[in-house]
């Protein structure tokens, strides 16, 4: 079995860890709860005949006033990006993550889930950049931590990426 570390970056309440919790526990809460440092879970899963398990590191959300720690990103073998579709400005600092992530680890394994697809009549985020990311190779789900939307599919097409990458 290989034990990969895995990274949740992303904004203040872009849902994050409403992410994670519906993945690991197939749960969600309307209640928002702030994560203070980071939040470890584990799931297992299979993907092409080999087991493996994911630790997620749900990292507390990046804005002016915090900065994620490098050193909670080392040992990563991938990063998850969120953003959320309501706040256009959360998808800059996905990207800005996605730059710093690199920068520590080298280029790993990544992808970007524009969370609250169940919002979506209130998305402020350009489509045009998403396709222009996609174009320069990002993969890019849209999710809904609420109603479980592309979540399952996000970790396993993380997971095709990572074993790839070995």
């Amino acid at each position: 079995m290989f034990k990969m570390k895995v990274c949740m970056l992303g904004a203040f309440a872009v849902g994050k860890t409403s992410l994670v919790q519906q993945y690991v526990n197939s749960i969600f809460s309307e209640k928002y709860q702030t994560t203070l440092g980071v939040k470890i879970d584990k799931k297992s899963l299979q993907v092409d005949g080999q087991q493996l398990e994911l630790i997620l590191w749900d990292l507390a959300g990046e804005d002016e006033f915090m900065e994620v720690r490098s050193s909670y990103l080392r040992g990563s073998s991938a990063v998850i990006l969120v953003a959320d579709g309501t706040r256009a400005e959360t998808l800059d600092i996905a990207i800005k993550l996605k730059n710093k992530a690199f920068r520590e680890l080298g280029e790993i394994p990544f992808i970007l889930l524009i969370n609250k697809k169940d919002l979506i009549e209130s998305w402020t985020i350009d489509q045009l950049t998403l396709k222009q990311l996609e174009n320069d190779g990002w993969y890019i789900l849209k999710t809904s931590a609420k109603d479980s939307e592309n979540v399952e599919d996000a970790y396993q097409a993380l997971a095709q990426q990572l074993l790839e990458s070995l």
